[in-house]
C-alpha cells in the first residue's frame, strides 16, 4: 500500500490546438478532463499498473465532486477531507508539437482545522492498511504553512512508514529538516533547493548531495529528456532513454516517475530504471493520462552507476 497526500488537488482540463497564438481565436482539435494534483497522479499511475494505493485529498465545490467521480471511475481508493472552499480547476493548452501551456489556480484557502484533518487522514490508512510509503506531493494551497510536509514526515515516521516528498520552494526546504526518506525534485526544483545552477549531470549530482546533507535520505531527481538520477547512501545512478518516443504531453511525467520508483521497491537502480520507463511512457500520452502496463517498456532504459559528469542537460 502506497498512500499519497495531495493538499491541493484539481480538475485538469487539457485543450488541444494546432498552434497557440496569443490574442487569437482558436478551434480546439480535442479536449479532455482528468483528475489532477501530483499525489492524485501518482495514485492513478499505481492503480493503472495494479498496485495498491489510497489517495488522501481535499474536496470542495462542484470541482471536488467531479474529481471524486473521475477517481471512482479510475478505481482509485480515496480518503477525502471536505473543505469549505472549492478545489481548483487547471487549464492546459497542448500544441501539436508537444508544447504545453498551463494555467493553474492557487486553490482553496484552508482553515487550521481542515489542515489537521488532512494530516490525520493521511496517517489513518497507514495504520489500518499497513502502508509502506506515504508520499506528500504538490503545491500547498493558501493557508497551509510551508512546514506541512515536515509535519507529515514526522507523523509518517511515528506510524512506522517511509516518507517521500515531491514539492518545491519553501515547502521542500522545510521538509528536509524532518529528514524524509526520499525527495523527488525536477531539475528546476533541485537547483532552487540547492541554491546552485544545474547545467550538467555533475551539477545535478552535486545538488542532490547537498539535499542529502540537508536531511534527505535519498534524492530521485527527474531531468526531463535526460532521464533521472538517484543519489543515496550507496552511491549515484543515472538512467535515461537513448531513443525516446515522440513528445505528446509532459504533464504528469514526474508523477509517473515517482510512482514507478515506489512501485518497484522505492530504492536502488532497478527502481530508478522503472521510474524512468514510467515517466518516458507518460510523455507519449495525451493530457495527464497515466501509463498502463502496455505503455511501459523497461527495456528501453539505459542504466549506469558511473554518470558522465560533463553531460550537458537539455
Amino acid at each position: 500500500m502506497i498512500v499519497t497526500v495531495t493538499a491541493n488537488p484539481s480538475l485538469d482540463r487539457t485543450i488541444a490546438v494546432d498552434r497557440l497564438l496569443r490574442g487569437e481565436i482558436h478551434r480546439a482539435t480535442g479536449d479532455r478532463v482528468d483528475p489532477g494534483g501530483k499525489g492524485v497522479n501518482v495514485s492513478r499511475a499505481l492503480v493503472a499498473n495494479g498496485h495498491r494505493t489510497c489517495a488522501v485529498l481535499t474536496t470542495g465545490g462542484h470541482a471536488g465532486a467531479e474529481l471524486l467521480d473521475l477517481l471512482s471511475e479510475a478505481g482509485v481508493a480515496v480518503e477525502e477531507v471536505p473543505v469549505s472552499q472549492a478545489i481548483r480547476s487547471n487549464l492546459a493548452i497542448a500544441e501539436a508539437d508537444g508544447t504545453v501551456t498551463k494555467l493553474n489556480e492557487t486553490g482553496p484557502v484552508m482553515r487550521p482545522t481542515e489542515i489537521e484533518e488532512l494530516l490525520i487522514a493521511a496517517i489513518t490508512p497507514t495504520l489500518d492498511r499497513s502502508a509502506s510509503w506515504i508520499a506528500g506531493c504538490g503545491s500547498l494551497p493558501p493557508g497551509v504553512d510551508a512546514d506541512f510536509y515536515a509535519v507529515l514526515v514526522e507523523r509518517t515516521r511515528d506510524a512506522g512508514a517511509r516518507a517521500a516528498v515531491d514539492t518545491s520552494g519553501p515547502a521542500l526546504a522545510a521538509s528536509l529538516r524532518a529528514r524524509p526518506d526520499l525527495v523527488k525534485p525536477n531539475r528546476e526544483e533541485l537547483a532552487e533547493a540547492a541554491g546552485t545552477a544545474v547545467a550538467t549531470l555533475g551539477d545535478a549530482v552535486d545538488a542532490a548531495q547537498a539535499l542529502r546533507a540537508a536531511g534527505a535520505g535519498a534524492v530521485l531527481a527527474s531531468l526531463g529528456p535526460d532521464g533521472a538520477i538517484l543519489v543515496d547512501g550507496t552511491g549515484v545512478h543515472h538512467a535515461h532513454v537513448p531513443r525516446p518516443r515522440p513528445l505528446v504531453s509532459a504533464v504528469g511525467a514526474g508523477d509517473a516517475t515517482l510512482a514507478g520508483f515506489l512501485a518497484h521497491g522505492g530504492s536502488g537502480p532497478e527502481a530508478l530504471a522503472a521510474a524512468v520507463a514510467w515517466g518516458a511512457a507518460t510523455v507519449a500520452l495525451p493530457g495527464s493520462v497515466m501509463p498502463g502496463p502496455g505503455d511501459i517498456d523497461l527495456g528501453i532504459v539505459e542504466l549506469t552507476a558511473t554518470p558522465e559528469t560533463d553531460w550537458v542537460l537539455r
